[in-house]
């Protein structure tokens, strides 16, 4: 199951960061249950070699291209985002270190395999990805605009997708830049 899993968040990532137009610098935030890929409920049955699968086939794809992953733990933290020390300038670094059952295993997968890893209380990524409905809202920049992937599920979790566009102002009379959407 790690490599079906691996190959999934690889494919995933992949078509997240072409449709969202990623460049080097910017962030993609991922909430994930390992529980809902091995086909339980959130929560119930945190499997940290799926959190890993799931975690190596994002990187291998986001390490390339410089694009930041942003690892969101569960709710028993707050769900308090792990990065990697560079990519949390301006973001206030919280003191805790996520474990397989208070955080959550993608957060602790993140954790372990950064070079050298923070948690922060917040992010504004550039995109996201919400496997087995984490709930990533709250760290997309504004405005959020969803992402129909052609891989819909990681394991038997479901996959949702967002990328973020700037806000439009000036009302209905205003000429937008029509590169930024």
């Amino acid at each position: 199951m790690y490599e079906e899993i691996k190959k999934a968040a690889h494919a995933a990532a992949e078509e997240l960061c072409e449709r969202a137009k990623l460049q080097a610098g910017q962030m993609m935030v991922v909430g994930c249950s390992s529980s809902e890929m091995a086909g339980r409920n959130v929560g119930s049955f945190s499997n940290p070699e799926l959190a890993q699968a799931a975690f190596d086939g994002l990187m291998e794809v986001l390490a390339p291209r410089g694009i930041y992953l942003a690892a969101q733990c569960c709710e028993h933290l707050n769900r308090a985002i792990i990065v990697e020390r560079e990519a949390a300038s301006g973001c206030e670094i919280v003191n805790v270190v996520p474990q397989v059952k208070a955080g959550g295993s993608f957060a602790t997968a993140a954790w372990h395999s950064f070079r050298d890893p923070v948690a922060v209380e917040e992010v504004r990524a550039d995109a996201g990805l919400d496997i087995g409905g984490t709930l990533i809202g709250m760290h997309l920049k504004c405005v959020a605009v969803p992402v129909r992937l052609t891989t819909k599920k990681i394991g038997e979790a479901i996959l949702l997708a967002a990328r973020v566009r700037p806000k439009f102002v000036g009302g209905s009379r205003a000429v937008y830049d029509e590169r930024l959407l």
